[in-house]
């Protein structure tokens, strides 16, 4: 049997697991590290690593990080939620434990995952949207993990939706990432609030008054109890959604939209509004296939077993 360990580096949180050939996590480890060390997040993968490959005959290990990667599945370029410049990830690794790793785009790692084990494993050409704090891509093209000349494609979340608009982290203004991300959905939410609007009273009376305690499992708790202000702000984020996945199908023609990440979690709260704006903003629509949008199925696993099947298959 063939055994990989997949790892998943977050902001917080380190998830690694050893995977077999079909998809089945065997067993999974989680570590806390803090994100602006290096040093730090090596050592706690390294661990994380020595730890599983001491109970179980692996043959390597693939490593999702957000950020970056070099076409070469080694270096992290830029990760700028893990302070990381430059970093040549696989070689620090590799010569810290005697086995042979991959370091590959964490939403790239989810979409894999998907592809071979969930949501898409029956199409070959699939579009993973990932929404969370920010909103991240991976692209299946072909039944093949689409990466770009530089090994940088498929960041989705920064392409450019409104000119001169919201100031993104990566530095540019007006990205996806800034109108339908979960971060966006909290920001929009908590300014309402503050303004002391009766629409928001609600979901202010259970942040405890406090806008800064608003959050989006709140906005979303809300909604499922069938709060229009929540339900309405979820509907806006998917909005958003929609109309980026309409244009990146004009381009990608993708047979399924997987839609992942926490705030997903939401259900056809968001999944509804997405799939009525990507099938109003399609161009060709009524004379072309619509991708169909479900939701991913493999949740906060589909990075790590996707990165151990990238391994597999170095």
């Amino acid at each position: 049997m063939s055994l990989t360990i997949g790892v998943d580096v977050g902001g917080t949180k380190i998830l690694g697991g050893v995977v077999d050939e079909d998809g089945k996590v065997l067993e999974e480890l989680r570590v806390v590290s803090p994100a602006t060390d290096v040093a730090a997040i090596e050592e706690a993968i390294t661990r994380l690593v020595v730890e599983l490959s001491g109970r179980h005959a692996v043959e390597a290990v693939g490593v999702g990080a957000a950020g970056y990667i070099d076409k070469g599945r080694s270096v992290v370029m830029f990760a700028p939620n893990l302070a990381w410049r430059d970093l040549d990830l696989r070689r620090e690794l590799e010569e810290r434990v005697p086995l042979p790793f991959v370091v590959e785009n964490d939403a790239n790692a989810a979409a894999w995952g998907e592809f071979r084990y969930g949501a898409g494993e029956e199409f070959d050409d699939l579009l993973l949207v990932t929404v969370g704090t920010g909103v991240g891509g991976g692209i299946v093209h072909d039944g093949r993990l689409f990466r770009g000349g530089y090994g940088v494609g498929g960041e989705i979340g920064h392409m450019r939706v409104v000119p001169d608009g919201i100031l993104c982290g990566c530095g540019n203004r007006g990205c996806l990432e800034s109108y339908g991300s979960g971060s966006a959905l909290v920001r929009e939410a908590r300014a309402v609030a503050t303004t002391g609007s009766p629409f928001a009273r609600t979901l202010l009376d259970r942040a405890g008054g406090d806008p800064a305690a608003i959050t989006g499992p709140l906005v979303t708790e809300c909604a499922e109890a069938g709060d229009p202000f929540c339900v309405e702000q979820l509907a806006n984020l998917g909005t958003w959604l929609g109309d980026g996945i309409a244009s990146l199908a004009a381009v990608l023609d993708p047979a399924v939209v997987v839609i992942g990440g926490g705030v997903s979690a939401a259900g056809d709260l968001l999944l509804d509004p997405i799939r009525a704006a990507f099938a109003r903003q399609l161009t060709g629509r009524g004379h072309r296939p619509l991708a169909e949008v479900r939701p991913a199925v493999l949740g906060n696993r589909a990075g790590l077993i996707g990165a151990a099947d990238l391994a597999r298959h170095r």
